[in-house]
């Protein structure tokens, strides 16, 4: 998951919480964290808040955001009980947001350097 999420055009990693939290972040905004949720490794996550629902019923690893807006955000829990195809669509819809809500010129900067395919995918 670390790898995936550092994946990302210009993602940095940052422990702004101390070194149990692991804070992904583009342009200074943060789209992910990983860390344990109850001894098991987990991962919070932008979500639109229609979508943050429907994934909720769906999967049994994706709860309310920890610690988070529980609107917009979603704890995936990376036991097994969701694939990771989907966790890994979810950590690119996450950091698609993000960027869409990023200052027009830092947003701009990121469309020109590397596609709006990249970036929103």
């Amino acid at each position: 998951m670390r790898e995936h999420l550092l994946s990302r055009p210009e993602a940095i990693e940052d422990f702004p919480f101390g070194p149990d939290v692991a804070v992904f972040k583009v342009k200074g905004r943060m789209f992910a964290t990983l860390s344990r949720h109850r001894g098991v490794d987990a991962s919070n996550l932008k979500c639109d808040p229609n979508e943050a629902q429907a994934l909720r019923d769906i999967f049994p690893g994706v709860l309310p955001g920890y610690h988070m807006n529980k609107k917009h955000w979603n704890t995936v829990l990376l036991d097994g009980t969701v694939p990771d195809y989907e966790i890994e669509r979810m950590a690119d819809r996450s950091y698609g947001l993000v960027v869409k809500g990023l200052r027009k010129i830092e947003r701009q900067s990121l469309e020109m350097a590397y596609g709006a395919d990249i970036l929103y995918r």
